[in-house]
């Protein structure tokens, strides 16, 4: 079929023409197949050389059977359109939801691929739930053709299906073949026999340049049914979710070197998570003791580059016209950087992160009322900092304003509210906050949203509150500071709660991380500069001073991918990880990255300074080492056997070179003494291989690496593929956007989520 006429990928958008009760066909009087057939082949192409390999038509017709229906729904791409199955078990719904819809007015909506998408039946739309995506259209599909270039199969449009199967039903059912369909295009389609049904391009719809008969002519297959087309069908998703996991991205709107966006990035995540269970947890899975795993993706790209902003705007202002696609890249994703360690900025970051989770975790609760797993939290490049940020400063008490006293009102030195704003150059909003009666002390108790409905921009309001509140910092600081034990490492600077406690003694994982006297958990540069290992938690050390919102779960762990966070704490001054220091509401931390990844860094040797600890290595999927690895491990075993006997046999020449000569015929006595002295020569010899060897097969003592994992290892590191292990400047960039596909790096989140829940991992037979 031609591809112009039609809108998806060249479907034909008109029914045919056709009159069942006198279809057009042409009867040939002779006897073979071949001559049946040529005269409608030629009258539908008269130019036509093509010639087709007919089955023999049964001498009995087959009763007529109805189709059966499979659901497809479309994916568009800049460069093509693609149709995909539903699975058997969606297919199934929407077709039984298909049948009782007809005679309703209501719409009826199927949730479907995990309740991550619901299909609007009569409308045949197909609309995302967790994330921001166009409709997309589902088509119940019984007919298919495919060209002679094309690799897949694509569906007809319904009503043009329709009246295919009413001619099919005809033909078969009075036994009657050769039937033409004609299109209001000018394309055919003729029913040969019930085996061999092709579609005709008429001559004028041809591409000009081509210039043989044969190939202007050729025609399209035609397929009824879905089992008659090679397709893939999906397999269904077990409906028991077992564990909940967010995912974060990192810079830029892209996420690997095809510049995917995080929704098909988790995508392809989630996909492997489902193979590996299916392989690695088989019978786990037969017998229902587990279900699945969700991912959902968490974007913050959009609200930060968005209108609501204006920085994109702002930044084109002063960008040079010069190298514009690498001035745009620039802008796009690098400034991401620079824009988390801006105060204005990384709060929008921060703020769109912990509501988009929390929106997520909502809507995914309110369809999964039966949920009742636990919850994780993946972050990737920067998306790893971002949460670690977020994780620092969650707090594990009830009252939301902590830092706050709230039985006295606080004062903001001697300045007026004119004053303040003098300074901050922002003396156009006087009359606004005046309008409302507001001075500094009321100013200190309003929200981000108080000035928003005011009508005060985002970067005003921002210098607004983070002055007010720095303020009241340093005074309240001033005003409160206290002497604790000798011993604990802490600053003049420490703060009290307004029960008059100090903040190292709220609790131990506050004392050993939390500001708990920050209202909504700022950090603040001038007056908290502290470090980890500090009584009042020194792991902030360094962050902007922003409001660090609280997330309305405990997660369970944490898994970092490809992170910066050890070179982003070194940065900020911190120089060592206090070891029995966790996260308030987390009590497991992975940090995965690849071996060539340059952005990655390891966060082991901030916390154990005194022993240098090679990462844990991931296993392979399949069960073993990659081959190149166990290659370079055996070469390397090797050298040092090598290099033990070569030491061995100097040793032995030595000792032979030192021992003075004997006389031919010793004398009884003398050679007694020889003799026992070679013995114990021997003998000492022995004692020191023996030692040597028993020492090499002695296991290492299990060496703790501090509570952020619970005691167990934090740092886990990739095992290359062959092909990166030639040249790892190559595949630096790929390393680090690597994490998304990579099928070890998913099984080892698996193991961690059903470890915890008594799930034995099965290795499967290679």
């Amino acid at each position: 079929m031609s591809q112009s006429p039609g809108e998806e990928g060249g479907l034909p958008q008109a029914v045919p023409n056709i009159n069942l009760d006198n279809p057009t066909q042409t009867v040939a009087t002779g006897d073979t197949p071949e001559e049946q057939v040529s005269p409608v082949v030629d009258e539908a192409s008269p130019s036509s050389t093509f010639s087709f390999e007919m089955l023999d038509m049964e001498s009995v017709p087959a009763p007529y059977q109805e189709v059966q229906p499979h659901w497809f729904f479309c994916r568009r791409s800049d460069d093509n359109t693609s149709w995909l199955p539903f699975s058997r078990e969606d297919s199934d719904k929407l077709e039984n939801a298909c049948n009782t819809v007809k005679d309703q007015e209501d719409e009826v909506v199927i949730a479907v691929e995990g309740e991550r998408y619901d299909v609007h039946v009569k409308e045949r739309k197909r609309y995302a739930v967790y994330w921001e995506q166009g409709p997309t259209e589902v088509r119940r599909c019984t007919w298919f053709y495919k060209g002679d270039k094309d690799t897949i199969f694509l569906p007809y449009p319904e009503d043009v299906s329709k009246s295919l199967e009413e001619a099919y039903m005809i033909a078969v059912t009075l036994n009657e073949w050769k039937r033409k369909l004609e299109f209001s295009n000018g394309e055919t389609v003729i029913l040969h026999n019930p085996k061999l049904i092709m579609q005709y391009q008429p001559i004028g719809l041809q591409d000009d340049w081509v210039s043989s008969p044969s190939e202007q002519t050729r025609p399209q297959t035609v397929k009824r049914g879905v089992n008659n087309i090679s397709v893939e069908i999906p397999d269904g998703e077990p409906e028991k979710v077992d564990h909940l996991v967010f995912m974060v991205h990192g810079i830029g709107p892209a996420c690997d070197l095809r510049f995917r966006s995080i929704i098909q990035c988790v995508n392809d995540f989630r996909s492997a998570s489902l193979s590996l269970l299916a392989s690695h947890y088989k019978h786990a899975q037969q017998d229902g003791q587990i279900g699945r795993v969700e991912f959902l993706p968490v974007n913050w790209h959009n609200a930060l580059h968005g209108d609501a902003t204006g920085v994109d705007e702002d930044i084109q202002r002063i960008t040079l016209p010069s190298i514009s696609r690498l001035r745009h890249f620039t802008n796009d994703t690098l400034l991401d950087l620079f824009f988390y360690n801006s105060p204005t900025y990384c709060q929008t970051i921060v703020d769109t992160v912990a509501s988009e989770i929390n929106k997520l975790h909502t809507l995914f609760k309110q369809r999964h009322s039966e949920f009742k797993g636990a919850v994780s939290v993946v972050g990737h490049s920067l998306g790893s900092l971002i949460l670690f940020d977020l994780l620092t400063n969650q707090r594990t008490g009830s009252k939301d304003r902590e830092g706050v006293p709230s039985g006295e009102p606080f004062r903001l030195n001697c300045d007026t509210l004119q004053q303040t704003l003098t300074r901050l150059g922002l003396e156009q909003y006087l009359d606004t906050l005046q309008a409302e009666n507001l001075d500094l002390e009321s100013l200190a108790l309003c929200q981000d949203t108080d000035l928003k409905d005011l009508g005060i921009p985002l970067g005003p309001r921002k210098k607004i509150l983070n002055y007010v509140r720095r303020k009241w910092l340093s005074e309240d600081c001033k005003k409160r500071a206290v002497r604790l034990p000798p011993g604990l490492q802490v600053p003049p600077q420490v703060t009290s709660n307004d029960d008059g406690n100090q903040s190292s003694g709220l609790t131990t994982q506050q004392s050993q991380f939390h500001r708990a006297q920050s209202v909504t958990s700022a950090v603040d540069y001038e007056y908290f500069d502290v470090g980890i290992g500090q009584t009042n938690g020194g792991i902030a050390k360094g962050q902007v001073s922003i409001d660090y919102p609280q997330l309305a779960f405990q997660p369970q762990t944490f898994f970092a991918f490809g992170s910066p966070i050890g070179m982003f704490l070194t940065v900020r001054g911190l120089k060592h990880i206090d070891p029995n220091y966790t996260f308030p509401t987390c009590k497991s931390f992975y940090n995965i990255y690849h071996p060539y990844d340059p952005v990655a860094y390891r966060l082991e040797p901030m916390i154990v300074t005194e022993v240098d600890l090679e990462p844990m290595l991931i296993p392979h999927h399949k069960g073993r080492k990659r081959m190149h690895l166990e290659l370079k491990d055996s070469l390397t075993r090797m050298g040092m056997d090598l290099k033990n006997n070569v030491w061995g046999l100097l040793r032995t020449a030595c000792q032979s070179f030192a021992r003075p000569p004997v006389a031919a015929l010793p004398s009884v006595d003398d050679g007694d003494t020889t003799i026992k002295r070679d013995l114990q020569e021997r003998h000492r010899v022995c004692e020191e291989a023996e030692s040597s060897v028993s020492a090499g097969q002695t296991e290492q003592p299990e060496i703790k690496v501090g509570m952020l994992n619970g005691g167990r290892r934090i740092d886990y590191v990739l095992q290359e593929k062959p092909i990166e292990s030639f040249n790892e400047y190559l595949f630096a960039i790929q390393s680090h956007l690597c994490y998304w596909e990579s099928e070890d790096t998913a099984l080892l989140l698996l193991k961690e989520i059903y470890d915890k829940q008594g799930v034995a991992f099965e290795q499967p037979q290679q």
